[in-house]
């Protein structure tokens, strides 16, 4: 295991060693007159047409991109620009942006097109960040690695015989392989954090309800959370006190104040108690990720934190308990698709029950198909109380352990994937060894806390490892400063 700076290794997409710009340098630079938001927009639609192959991008907005740049280049002479004026932003393929594409990477909606912007979308452009295009996922959301989009699989841009993670696979590429600043993925059960594992980026989980999810199609209505990833801890900081906040269009958004989360960067972390979850460090954690974490804790140590063993005694009920009630969910949220309505339709059908059996069959991937069917399964008749039930009081069991550990420590550390990226292919065909991809992931979308992903250094392949930061119940300011003060140390 190497310990190595952010983005410090070779990637595929971009030249060794190079370190993509951040929206802080890009803005200095705009400020100092030797850029434009213009300029800067061209650069990346040239980075992104360059790296075609990995395939991150489903729509790219030249032209709309373009006139917003300039626009914006206008109202930073006139001193009137928003924060985020020249950011440069991809938009995970499951938000809506008005008059573009929606596919959720699924040939069931692979014609449709957004009556609406996302709420996250409408506040990222109101402070005048540019949105330069859809991104490439998982069917639905549905997956840990980006193979299973109807569109075709993304590549790692550090290794492209390996997989980038998922679902959000195609936002994390876009940012980690210097097609855009920042970009927004959605994590229902390690979305954003697995891929900036396995890339080399931040990737950020807010706390449920901290962020709004109104425009998003859903998968799992209880998990699905909305956040960034980005090439530094202060722009997922940015993108997040933009997005966050109350939302009327969304009943689930909790009306709690957005502090500065960019004054949480303080990189002091002495005096701060880190709890590390003994459960986290057992059978299956690959020996180099153990060595990268155990290098995490004792930078902390050294710089005066206090580190602590905790204990989240469900942890080995964290991925059936995920499984059984996000299937449910999803199976409940995508019966809508059944070629009446809207998206595809079968052709030359014989009746009713036909249009909806070959729509859904011919529309949906394997993957989606298993998914429903599971879900379908476990909320039937007979099956509801032993499985869906059940798998809703280990929840709340498996909730009550976080409560219990941030009694005694500020906010917890752990590895974010047990390994670094397998490759393309390699687990396509067994499920359940894909499951496990989120083992260290999906606790904190049970239990609804907030949780981000950094490097933390590379392998003995220079393939990158992550180490996630999980924190109180809308306590994002903590775990961005953790994450702060580990991406300088």
């Amino acid at each position: 295991m190497k310990r190595s700076p952010h983005h410090d290794y070779t990637s595929a997409a971009s030249n060794p060693l190079k370190r993509h710009a951040t929206f802080d340098a890009t803005r200095k630079a705009i400020e100092a007159g030797t850029t434009t938001c213009e300029r800067v927009t061209t650069e990346y639609l040239e980075a992104i047409e360059k790296g075609k192959r990995l395939n991150a991008f489903l729509s790219v907005f030249l032209q709309k991109s373009l006139e917003r740049a300039r626009a914006i280049d206008r109202k930073i002479a006139e001193g009137t620009a928003g924060k985020l004026a020249g950011m440069v932003v991809a938009i995970k393929d499951v938000l809506c942006v008005k008059d573009e594409l929606v596919t959720c990477g699924s040939k069931i909606l692979e014609d449709f097109v957004s009556l609406y912007d996302a709420t996250t979308v409408a506040r990222l452009q109101q402070e005048d960040a540019i949105v330069i295009g859809k991104t490439n996922l998982d069917e639905f959301a549905m997956g840990s690695s980006t193979e299973n989009s109807a569109f075709g699989p993304v590549l790692n841009p550090v290794d492209e015989t390996r997989v980038p993670g998922g679902s959000s696979g195609g936002s994390c590429v876009a940012v980690s392989a210097g097609m855009s600043h920042t970009a927004l993925g959605t994590d229902t059960g390690g979305s954003i954090r697995q891929p900036a594992a396995f890339c080399g980026a931040v990737g950020l989980k807010p706390t449920y309800g901290r962020v709004s999810r109104y425009g998003l199609v859903a998968l799992s209505s209880s998990f699905d959370q909305i956040g960034p990833f980005a090439n530094s801890v202060a722009d997922a900081a940015r993108v997040l006190q933009v997005i966050a906040g109350r939302d009327e269009c969304d009943s689930t958004s909790v009306d709690v104040p957005v502090p500065d989360y960019l004054s949480a960067l303080t990189k002091n972390v002495k005096g701060m108690k880190i709890g590390i979850p003994k459960e986290a460090f057992g059978e299956g954690l690959n020996d180099e990720v153990r060595a990268a974490i155990e290098e995490s804790i004792d930078s902390l140590r050294e710089a005066g934190a206090t580190i602590h063993e905790v204990e989240l005694p469900h942890s080995e009920y964290n991925i059936s308990t995920y499984y059984i009630l996000m299937t449910a969910e999803a199976s409940s949220n995508l019966a809508r698709y059944d070629g009446a309505r809207y998206g595809y339709r079968a052709a030359s059908v014989k009746n009713l029950t036909d249009m909806y059996v070959r729509s859904r069959s011919e529309g949906f991937g394997p993957e989606t198909k298993r998914r429903i069917m599971l879900g379908t399964y476990v909320l039937s008749s007979g099956y509801y109380e032993a499985y869906y039930r059940k798998a809703q009081k280990v929840r709340r069991l498996i909730q009550n352990d976080f409560f219990n550990a941030f009694k005694k420590v500020d906010c917890l550390l752990m590895p974010t994937a047990p390994t670094t990226a397998f490759g393309v292919g390699e687990k396509i065909d067994n499920p359940l060894q894909m499951y496990l991809s989120d083992i260290y992931t999906v606790s904190a979308n049970l239990a609804g806390v907030p949780a981000i992903s950094i490097p933390c250094g590379t392998d003995s392949k220079r393939l990158p490892i992550g180490v996630q930061v999980v924190g109180r119940h809308f306590d994002e300011e903590t775990i961005l400063k953790v994450a702060d003060f580990l991406e300088k140390n």
